[in-house]
């Protein structure tokens, strides 16, 4: 299987890493000259310059049937539906899948229409700390409780190289790295309850500065969450089993709790390369070209979380206070 590349940006370097590590054929696009010689030099690969219209113009060769779209955020949606509307019929494309939940709809009905299958990258789940939670939340029949934390560095923010909507959607674009793996570990959320508040307190996002809520999950395990954007803070995600508590802070990391102790202890993470590739994005990539695996996030499913859960998070007072995901 051939993989097209879409872009030449640093998450596509990040790609092409491990493309190259496992001797897979991969063919890559980009738009501009100075973009394709970093590329090209972080690399040693060639980049096709002129866009993916370009590269996906009628007369032109044929298309990969497979594709990684790793460009600009803004850029993700309209670059899916191009491949999807040329046949392309397997695709990992980089979180969040477009900039709000129209595109992301758009992206998902257009995959539906083609029979093609589309996944949304989500490197966080294929982790090692991640892997190794899963293994003891089994061992241990599953969360009871959880916590998680998605406060952002508002003054790194703030001076990022990013349109003004990039920046405006960003719980969506960048913070449900967090979201989504603390629902993934610790389960669906059927109901949740949100509330904002600072508003107007952030000028890179006005709508609220301040986010707290909890909720249910599918298997009953009760969760809270909260993140400040104009505070200190760090991502986390904290699990509760009846045996252990379960600390992933920073988020490549495990520690672990035990009944009767205050310590914390590191838990030894098996092959773990993140120090070879960008966590988590090797096992992430393999996945992909192995065909099924329950990490893999199906833009059908990203979708739903989108219009409910992450809707929820980022605007509650656009949708009822008390939200049931899974009715």
């Amino acid at each position: 299987m051939n993989i097209l590349l879409v872009g030449a940006g640093p998450m596509a370097v990040a790609y092409a890493k491990v493309l190259a590590a496992e001797n897979q054929a991969f063919e890559v696009v980009g738009r501009g000259d100075v973009s394709a010689r970093t590329f090209t030099e972080a690399t040693g690969h060639p980049v096709t310059t002129g866009g993916l219209k370009a590269r996906a113009a009628d007369g032109a060769a044929a298309l990969p049937s497979a594709a990684i779209v790793a460009t600009g955020i803004e850029d993700i949606a309209e670059a899916a539906l191009l491949l999807l509307s040329r046949g392309v019929k397997r695709i990992l494309v980089e979180k969040p899948a477009g900039l709000d939940a129209t595109e992301i709809r758009s992206v998902a009905a257009a995959a539906r229409e083609s029979g093609a299958e589309v996944f949304v990258a989500y490197n966080r789940r294929f982790y090692a700390s991640t892997q190794r939670a899963r293994e003891i939340l089994a061992e241990d029949g599953g969360a009871t409780s959880f916590h998680f934390e998605f406060t952002e560095w508002s003054s790194t923010i703030e001076k990022l190289s990013k349109a003004p909507r990039v920046k405006e959607a960003w719980l969506l674009a960048n913070s449900t790295h967090v979201i989504d793996l603390a629902f993934f570990l610790g389960g669906e959320p059927k109901s949740l309850q949100a509330l904002t508040s600072g508003k107007g307190a952030l000028a890179w996002h006005p709508r609220a500065s301040v986010f707290a809520g909890a909720g249910v999950a599918a298997a009953g395990a009760l969760f809270t969450y909260k993140a400040d954007w104009g505070a200190p803070g760090r991502w986390s995600v904290e699990l509760m089993t009846r045996r252990r508590r379960l600390v992933l802070k920073p988020l490549e990391e495990l520690h672990i709790q035990k009944h009767g102790s205050l310590a914390l202890e590191p838990e030894t993470l098996a092959g773990d390369d993140a120090k070879s590739f960008k966590p988590g994005l090797r096992a992430q990539v393999l996945a992909f070209l192995g065909g099924r695996d329950p990490r893999l996030l199906s833009i059908e499913d990203h979708l739903k979380r989108t219009e409910t859960c992450y809707r929820s998070i980022a605007e509650p007072a656009s949708v009822p206070r008390s939200s049931e995901m899974l009715a």
